[in-house]
């Protein structure tokens, strides 16, 4: 019979062997088990059956012994975090509350880096009024290398970029702050090929636990993440216990991306041009952000304290962690924006005639489409040739890897190669300090900002407080929270700004714009400064402070 047997047979006979091994039954009775499989289907369904309940059986203990292991594990992980922080807060000169920010590319010279170090800032000031009982102590995780003055290197450039000075003996930063450095783990953060929102939110999820994990002895008590990297929240609250705070710029996901998939069906630097034809694709594509939407969902509700920089923002971050907004933990913090000189002047006034600059401020990503701002230009050129020769634009960015520089590449090759314009047409100005920046706001015209959906806009504001005539796209936060285009009666005296949508809107705008006489120019421009002053970092510091005040009970009023 074992010689005539068939593959399926001896498959039965071994489920067979192993379900009378479990059972305990004696051998004999399975080696017999051949020849009543060689009677009919009855006895190949009876076996079938035995096999799949075996199967069931080694899945459901497998399962089980995975659950015990990760509960374990969960455990240990928040006993022995809850140890370091007990023994930190024992008293003494060591009784700290220890504050860490997820901020892997803290050198940066973006919007994102300015909110960053501004709390900071705010933190430190803290500490300094000794409104809190407890020693303030920061901790900053970043990618960067290590070196004997790195932090020095990095106090000089946020003070250069941002004119935030934290290098003053009164805040003593250096003795407050420290860096972790996680340099050896910076494969974390590159882009993922395909799945990018799955594979890269896991990533973010290894590179928080190599950062709590560094060193057990700076477990913080407050993990604060400043780049939108929710689902570290897992790993911070619920394997190590710390209180989760979050500054939001930006959601991972929002439903207008999933009405860019499933609406308007156009392609986008995240959504690829064979999926946007695709029927199939698209339905596949929408399930996979479904899904994707609702764990942001869970992750997302697991902060104690959210913070979003725009209207926009809080729209999206409400409708997605539904348990944080049932609990009232959600509230809108605009991002501080210079409006005044380092030296405490007004940016008003120019010191010199203002000439026809347009200037954009951002950093070289993607999101930040900037060949739109060239096609505009070149769609304002070719309709208006008369201008050809007096007008120019000026691109100020930072670049953070090689990625954001084969960008900037790209769109120089773009400019100088395809439309044939000199550094008289347009200019790319990269990683400058704070003082080349304020130099061109003086003497530029006009600002642009293409972004799709821009959570809220630190440059723009930054514009209009200079003084220039700012056109944004007709989305997100320039349209809900900065740029006024008409009152509510629909008349434009109230007018702060423009808005656009598309390179042929945009050159239309900045026709309007060359066109306005003095007067009408300049009354936009002083709406627009008024209108920046509720964006300024007094505003910012102050708000913050009362965010510390009711968050940490001990903080004194």
């Amino acid at each position: 019979p074992f010689k005539k047997s068939t593959p399926r047979t001896y498959l039965i006979l071994h489920t067979a062997v192993l379900y009378s091994y479990i059972n305990y039954q004696p051998t004999m009775a399975v080696i017999q088990a051949p020849p009543m499989m060689m009677m009919g289907a009855r006895g190949h369904n009876n076996l079938a059956i035995v096999g799949f309940q075996t199967v069931g059986l080694f899945i459901f203990i497998t399962c089980l012994l995975a659950c015990l292991v990760l509960a374990v594990s969960v455990v240990a992980c928040r006993f022995k975090g809850h140890r370091k922080r007990a023994n930190r807060a024992g008293g003494g000169s060591k009784d700290s509350l220890m504050i860490a920010f997820f901020h892997p590319y803290c050198s940066g010279g973006g919007g994102g880096e300015r909110v960053l170090w501004k709390i900071v800032e705010v933190i430190l000031q803290l500490k300094l009024k000794k409104v809190y009982p407890k020693r303030i102590h920061v901790l900053i995780y970043t990618l960067d290398e290590p070196s004997s003055t790195y932090t020095k290197d990095v106090l000089g450039h946020v003070k250069d970029r941002f004119s935030i000075d934290l290098t003053g003996k009164e805040l003593d930063a250096t003795a407050s702050l420290t860096f972790v450095h996680l340099h050896s783990y910076r494969h974390y953060l590159l882009p993922a090929k395909r799945f990018s929102l799955i594979v890269e939110s896991f990533r973010t999820m290894q590179l928080a636990w190599a950062a709590l994990t560094y060193s057990w002895d700076l477990m913080p008590d407050i993990f604060m993440d400043t780049t939108g990297c929710a689902f570290t929240f897992s790993v911070a609250n619920l394997l190590m216990g710390c209180k989760v705070w979050a500054y939001v710029h930006y959601p991972t996901i929002s439903t207008d991306m999933l009405q860019l998939v499933w609406q308007q069906r156009r392609a986008a630097y995240n959504h690829s041009d064979y999926i946007a034809k695709s029927k199939l694709a698209t339905y596949a594509k929408m399930a996979y952000y479904c899904v994707f939407a609702f764990c942001y969902g869970l992750t997302g509700g697991l902060a104690q304290v959210v913070l979003v920089n725009s209207t926009w923002t809080f729209n999206h971050i409400t409708y997605l962690w539904k348990f944080a907004a049932w609990r009232n933990r959600i509230e809108i913090v605009y991002p501080p924006c210079q409006v005044v000189s380092a030296e405490g002047d007004s940016l008003r006034q120019p010191s010199k005639p203002r000439q026809n600059v347009i200037l954009s401020i951002g950093q070289f990503r993607p999101e930040k489409d900037h060949v739109l701002q060239i096609e505009a230009l070149a769609c304002f050129l070719e309709s208006y040739p008369e201008w050809k020769g007096t007008i120019k634009l000026v691109l100020i960015g930072s670049c953070r890897g090689d990625s954001d520089r084969e960008r900037l590449n790209q769109l120089q090759t773009l400019a100088h190669d395809k439309h044939q314009w000199t550094t008289d047409t347009i200019e790319f100005v990269v990683n400058e300090p704070n003082s080349v920046v304020q130099d061109w706001l003086s003497k530029s015209s006009m600002g642009i900002h293409t972004m799709w959906n821009e959570h809220f806009g630190i440059g723009i504001v930054e514009m209009m407080a200079a003084g220039l005539l700012v056109i944004a796209h007709n989305s997100g936060g320039p349209q809900t929270d900065i740029v006024t285009t008409t009152s509510k009666t629909g008349k434009q005296q109230d007018r702060t700004g423009f808005l656009a949508s598309t390179a042929e809107e945009y050159a239309k705008c900045i026709h309007q714009i060359l066109n306005l006489d003095k007067e009408a120019a300049d009354q936009i421009r002083q709406r627009a400064q008024s209108s920046a002053l509720r964006f300024s970092d007094e505003v910012f510091a102050k708000h913050m402070g009362e965010i510390f005040h009711t968050h940490l009970p001990q903080v004194k009023a």
